[in-house]
């Protein structure tokens, strides 16, 4: 995340009896996407993303995401943590592989045809993946902005950032936790 312009700590409750499930991270990414006070807090830059970091359930780390007009991520995983992101305003277009990459020891990929998956995410709906799980997200509205909640488990060791040319895929970096201070 280091293209973003402004980074804030906000503390929220967290339960750290049990590791959350999928399905936790997706109830709290959704009904922090509810928050309208903290949603508004958010400053909005019109040039780049901007975030706060959230305490998640259980131990999670979580975001709260603001996505300038044709801001996007480009492809990437997380590192082998499960996560769930939700919208909190404007629409989200999330790309994504139905397939499991291996994580390990490859730089270049031919994807097979047929797994390209989309979807757009509007205020109120969310998503919850797995570990494996490559995807890109954007905001491809010329004039608003969106924001969102993100949230994994366990914290987000690193996250490898992908380019795609056609079926292949190419690992280009590795970003680690300090980078996101």
């Amino acid at each position: 995340m280091p293209s973003a312009r402004h980074r804030s700590a906000v503390a929220s409750p967290a339960n750290t009896s049990a590791a959350p499930s999928g399905a936790d991270l997706l109830d709290f990414a959704r009904s922090t996407a509810a928050d309208v006070a903290l949603v508004a807090s958010l400053p909005l830059d019109p040039e780049g993303r901007t975030w706060m970091r959230l305490q998640g359930p259980g131990g999670s780390e979580a975001w709260l995401i603001g996505w300038p007009p044709g801001s996007g991520t480009g492809w990437h995983d997380h590192g082998g943590s499960h996560g769930a992101f939700a919208t909190a305003a404007g629409l989200l277009t999330e790309q994504s592989l139905a397939a499991q990459l291996p994580t390990e020891g490859w730089k270049v990929l031919e994807l097979a045809d047929g797994i390209d998956r989309e979807r757009q995410l509007s205020e109120g709906q969310g998503r919850a993946f797995g570990p494996h799980h490559v995807h890109q997200v954007f905001n491809a509205s010329r004039t608003g902005h969106a924001v969102s909640v993100h949230a994994y488990h366990p914290p987000l060791p690193m996250m490898r950032r992908y380019s795609r040319t056609g079926q292949v895929l190419r690992l280009e970096q590795v970003e680690w936790p300090q980078e996101w201070a």
